[in-house]
């Protein structure tokens, strides 16, 4: 997943993702490293969070970018 990509993107650090998503700064770091998963239930918000879309969370472009190439 492209977790910490997207947050340092924005200017967030781990405990802001973690207190508005209602986690701990030790999952978000699991997630940016790989060693665990969002529930899914915590992808929308992720993506709020962090302006993208799920499939940019999971480095996948766009529908729109994949017919322009």
């Amino acid at each position: 997943m492209r977790i910490r990509e997207h947050r340092e993107a924005m200017g967030l650090t781990r405990i802001q993702v973690a207190d508005r998503l209602g986690v701990t700064k030790v999952a978000v770091r699991k997630w940016e490293v790989g060693l665990a998963m969002p529930n899914a239930d915590k992808l929308p918000a992720l993506a709020d969070l962090l302006n993208c879309s799920i499939d940019a969370l999971y480095g996948r472009d766009s529908p729109e970018e994949r017919d322009a190439s």
